[in-house]
């Protein structure tokens, strides 16, 4: 090959990676600028409330971005490390979340009150990933929780409510994946409004309590939530005394009201 030809196809190759990896830093730029504009912090920092009424007005622009969303096949996702596909899970979980809530709103005040008595929000079909329809019940349990051993999840799916951790005001990428995992865990186990010690126990969000099977499969060598809990004991205020206590079950778990009250902005 002459030297021309293959410079040339060299600098094909490094725009392709490039062009590549452009795609994927700017995936999910609708979604920032959306969160940028209708979410806000509050309560010193540990929570967030959403301004559905102006987000209602960038529906145009959430549709774009969620059907990007469902424009992405199977066999693409499945060409994406780990990481950038969790995080594109998560992303999918939170925009469609908020895309349920505007089609109700302004006429409830709690995600609990679309559905109907007999079917629960979460089990509705109504956005189209990775070639099915699906629900968010779905989307968390059967494509998150069931194919990735990663418990801080919990801490990143947002369900529109008040007690539920904050929904993130930037989106979730994979190769920031884990810096913002873990700040969103810090943050929501910093919360002492729903997390800390009380009365002589540790007092924490009723997450802990449906979903503890999932802070026990071993993630880092963890394989209890008292585990769990204790790794996390700083941002839980708990000394290293108390946190060797939660260990040995010394120290008491109980758990904290649970508010289903939508995450608006007032």
């Amino acid at each position: 090959m002459a030297k021309s030809v293959w410079w040339r196809t060299l600098g094909f190759v490094v725009l392709a990676i490039v062009a590549q990896f452009s795609r994927a830093d700017d995936q999910h730029a609708l979604w920032q600028s959306l969160l940028s504009k209708h979410v806000y912090v509050a309560e010193g920092g540990y929570a967030t409330t959403v301004d559905y009424s102006s987000f209602a007005k960038d529906r145009a622009v959430l549709a774009r971005y969620l059907e990007t969303l469902s424009a992405v096949s199977p066999a693409e996702f499945d060409r994406w490390s780990e990481a950038r596909q969790l995080a594109f899970l998560i992303n999918a979980y939170n925009a469609w979340t908020v895309e349920l809530i505007l089609r109700h709103y302004p006429g409830i005040d709690s995600i609990r009150e679309i559905g109907g008595w007999f079917r629960s929000p979460w089990k509705l079909s109504f956005f189209d990933l990775l070639g099915k329809r699906r629900s968010l019940d779905e989307l968390e349990h059967e494509m998150i929780r069931e194919s990735y051993a990663e418990p801080r999840i919990h801490f990143a799916v947002n369900c529109a409510s008040i007690g539920c951790p904050a929904l993130a005001r930037e989106p979730y990428r994979g190769d920031e994946l884990e810096r913002q995992l873990e700040a969103a865990t810090q943050r929501f186990l910093s919360d002492r409004q729903r997390n800390g010690l009380s009365k002589g126990a540790l007092r924490v969000s009723p997450i802990f309590d449906w979903y503890e099977e999932d802070f026990a499969k071993g993630w880092r060598g963890l394989n209890s939530l008292p585990d769990f809990l204790a790794h996390y004991g700083n941002a839980l205020g708990l000394s290293s005394a108390q946190q060797r206590q939660l260990r040995s079950g010394a120290l008491r778990i109980r758990h904290t009201d649970y508010n289903w009250a939508l995450n608006k902005r007032d």
